[in-house]
């Protein structure tokens, strides 16, 4: 739920208090924890609406704009080789790198996940393979000589 609409429904309950209305009744109405209408209860009788409007946005400003986040996710796009890495992967640190060149804004690694996260980004791991495999090789080798070597193990005594 966003500031304002959390602001929105404090300041309804003002409205209700005023009414006359039991803690209970509001927090009922509201679909809000007793806890938070008794909270917002002793905010009101003591400053009256005005107490609960609030103080802002709450927590840490955030560090990159939306329209940095879309050029860091337009890079994030050219690839890793487009930043001059040797490699195609992406990895938490070379975006934080990356947002620190860019931005000049330095961010933990493992923050850089929530950025991704925020973008609509997952995690992906590569898949372990060579690029040499030859696919069909692979399955023969399955089918025909896996088998034999598999029959001829020894089963396992309880030792």
């Amino acid at each position: 739920m966003d500031y304002a609409t959390e602001q929105a429904r404090r300041i309804e309950a003002g409205r209700l208090f005023a009414q006359g209305l039991s803690q209970a009744e509001v927090a009922r109405q509201l679909g809000v924890s007793r806890q938070s209408a008794s909270r917002w209860f002793r905010l009101w009788k003591a400053n009256g609406s005005e107490g609960l409007r609030g103080a802002g946005r709450t927590g840490r400003k955030r560090q990159l704009s939306e329209e940095e986040l879309r050029r860091l996710e337009a890079v994030l796009i050219q690839g890793p080789q487009a930043q001059g890495y040797e490699t195609n992967l992406w990895t938490l640190q070379r975006i934080a790198s990356v947002i620190e060149k860019l931005f000049g804004v330095s961010y933990h690694p493992g923050h850089v996940w929530k950025l991704l996260r925020q973008l609509g980004w997952s995690c992906q791991r590569p898949e372990r393979r060579a690029v040499e495999r030859d696919e069909t090789t692979v399955r023969r080798w399955l089918k025909y000589r896996w088998p034999r070597i598999k029959k001829k193990r020894a089963p396992r005594g309880p030792c």
